[in-house]
């Protein structure tokens, strides 16, 4: 027991006293061992204008960080006005479904990427924003249905992320 309570004891804990990793990450979000060199992680919590959002998370995603970008939609899922947090939790996880295919997970990057099509199209439906903040919701959608296929039939094993990296105003 004294061993368990040792190693709970030494866990990295960030300001408030939760558990939070200090392992460096790749770019998928991977932790590498102490010491090594990594990505720098995002900060959590912070507040941005949706056009922020979409900017910051577009710019994260062409650099092949979807991890990273899924980070910047939970932020605006967590902290955003209700009537929109599933859009960004649907987003969120569209961009865990990429990194998931981007670590050669298949059948967790597929999944993912459905769910989160999924959620994205019935929160567009019931709100009848096709374009909220000027993401293309359709067009992520079906770009995430696509990427599953794909993924599912083998065609690209791991997927680069950043080739197939969404756009999220579309074309």
């Amino acid at each position: 027991m004294e061993h368990a309570e040792g190693r709970a004891a030494a866990r990295d804990r960030d300001s408030e006293g939760r558990a939070r990793s200090a392992r460096p990450r790749d770019g998928l979000g991977r932790p590498l061992p102490y010491g090594a060199p990594g990505v720098e992680r995002q900060p959590e919590g912070v507040p941005r204008s949706p056009r922020e959002t979409v900017d910051e998370a577009q710019a994260l995603l062409d650099a092949g960080k979807p991890f990273h970008a899924h980070e910047v939609f939970e932020d605006a899922w967590k902290s955003g006005p209700e009537e929109e947090r599933e859009l960004w939790r649907g987003l969120a996880q569209l961009a865990v479904g990429l990194t998931h295919a981007a670590r050669g997970n298949t059948t967790g990057g597929a999944r993912l990427l459905r769910r989160g099509a999924a959620a994205a199209e019935e929160w567009a439906a019931s709100d009848g924003r096709p374009r909220p903040h000027d993401v293309d919701v359709a067009h992520v959608v079906a770009w995430a249905r696509e990427l599953a296929r794909m993924v599912e039939a083998g065609d690209e094993h791991p997927v680069d992320a950043a080739a197939r990296a969404p756009r999220l105003r579309g074309r």
